[in-house]
């Protein structure tokens, strides 16, 4: 393998957007997975839609849970990385892989005991809906966390340690496999059979098992950093108890944020399966913001851990300045292209008309917010490097828990269904304004620029 990536010297820019475009590619990639069943499971229509919603939402939270360990993991390297001390970064990225092993042992379990009651909050009234939600969760809440656990764990590791190409190319090669495997498996060809909804589970899982396999492959090929890695050997100095000490707010705000959405999307269930197909595939389409503003905001994560551990704080004030101009520029696109495209880019996933109009609406206003949220990201990304992970934490969970009352209090006036969007939008533009007000409120308390100009 490669030196872990020199992010302590060079141009700030041209070292953050070398680090920040594979990251963001592979979020985009990841991203994928879910558009590419969104666009092969709508042509079976919004029933078979609002059944991997439904599953879906579950996913979410095991993602948010796993988290703890990938950013705990992540920022931990990378403050070990910018320090010089290797050893002490490997020993804390065998932390957060059994920190990983658990969280998502622990997730495994409740899916096999639970799968009916956590498909039967959705109260499906089609049986063939509920059944597929039910196929679909077993599937990818079993193998597909599991495998889904390690790849982010990996990619979270690789980031701290500067290098994000490879995590890029993997990840890639798992898309390009979902993309055959998709409506291989979901229409069937030859002698395999149609199997639906549960044929786009099999698909993204068995893809995710083959991004595992490339990631095996690829260390044991490579040398550096993960050889030797020491996962079953005792580890001293307190490192799990760091790992998840550092990520545990973090896995807070994501589950909270996912179990949110989890409350949601049962208000918005009171509308039908067709709302609840429409907030699965607006959510997917708003995602092509989200996901690559929270690419970005690992890419600043990492570069701002290394060198805050460094004590470089010229090169920490310079890369949030550049991420936030950027985050910017990225907003304003986004929200231009919801507001303009939002008919012909929900139709790519659903093409019925009478969805149509509810999608658009959904689009429209949560467009209205991409801004806040990506300068919310790069903010959150700088509170992260610099290990500061409980206040972004603390006002994402505020704003976002807020969403109940709001969405409870505006659904029930003549916006009806719109007034749930409008909650959600209304919170993320708060979220945006109050984080990064408060990183520069931090920054002057802790005279960071003003050692920075030391």
């Amino acid at each position: 393998m490669k030196e872990n990536a020199n992010l302590l010297e060079g141009s700030i820019l041209g070292k953050m957007a070398k680090l920040a475009l594979p990251i963001m590619l592979t979020s985009f990639i990841q991203m994928a997975y879910n558009l590419v069943d969104m666009i092969w499971i709508g042509k079976l229509g919004s029933a078979a839609v609002a059944s991997v919603g439904a599953a879906g939402i579950f996913l979410w939270i095991a993602d948010s849970c796993y988290s703890v360990a990938k950013m705990g993991g992540q920022i931990k390297v990378a403050h070990a990385i910018g320090e010089g001390d290797t050893e002490k970064a490997r020993c804390f990225a065998a932390s957060a892989f059994r920190l990983g092993a658990v969280i998502g042992g622990a997730f495994v379990l409740l899916v096999l005991l639970g799968h009916q009651l956590m498909v039967g909050l959705f109260q499906l009234t089609d049986p063939k809906t509920h059944s597929d939600a039910v196929a679909y969760l077993l599937i990818t809440g079993t193998a597909g966390v599991l495998f889904s656990m390690v790849n982010q764990i990996f990619t979270g590791i690789y980031t701290g340690i500067g290098d994000s190409k490879s995590p890029f190319w993997v990840t890639g090669a798992g898309l390009v496999l979902n993309l055959v495997l998709d409506p291989l498996l979901i229409f069937g060809l030859g002698p395999i059979p149609s199997m639906g909804v549960a044929g786009a589970a099999l698909a993204t899982a068995g893809s995710q098992g083959i991004v595992t396999l490339l990631f095996l492959l690829m260390i044991r090929r490579q040398k550096g950093f993960f050889k030797g890695l020491p996962l079953f050997q005792k580890l001293g100095g307190g490192y799990l108890k760091q790992t998840w000490e550092m990520g545990l707010p973090i896995g807070i705000q994501n589950v909270f944020m996912s179990g949110l959405s989890l409350i949601i999307a049962s208000i918005v269930a009171r509308w039908g399966a067709d709302a609840i197909a429409v907030q699965k595939v607006g959510g997917q389409v708003e995602s092509l913001s989200w996901m690559i503003s929270g690419g970005f905001s690992m890419a600043v994560n990492a570069f701002i851990g290394q060198n805050y551990g460094a004590k470089k704080l010229n090169r920490v004030k310079g890369a949030y300045q550049t991420a936030t101009v950027l985050m910017l520029v990225w907003g304003m696109l986004c929200t231009l292209a919801l507001a303009l495209l939002s008919a012909p880019l929900f139709q790519i996933f659903i093409r019925e008309e009478e969805v149509l109009p509810m999608g658009v609406s959904y689009l429209q206003i949560l467009g209205i917010s991409q801004l806040f949220m990506c300068i919310e990201a790069s903010s959150t990304g700088a509170f992260n490097g610099l290990g500061q992970t409980k206040l972004p934490s603390v006002v994402s969970i505020t704003f976002n828990l807020a969403r109940i009352p709001l969405a409870l209090l505006l659904s029930s006036t003549s916006l009806g269904l719109d007034g749930i969007w409008w909650a959600i939008s209304i919170s993320s533009i708060c979220k945006g304004v109050i984080l990064t007000t408060a990183y520069f409120i931090y920054i002057r308390k802790q005279h960071l620029f003003a050692a920075a100009a030391d």
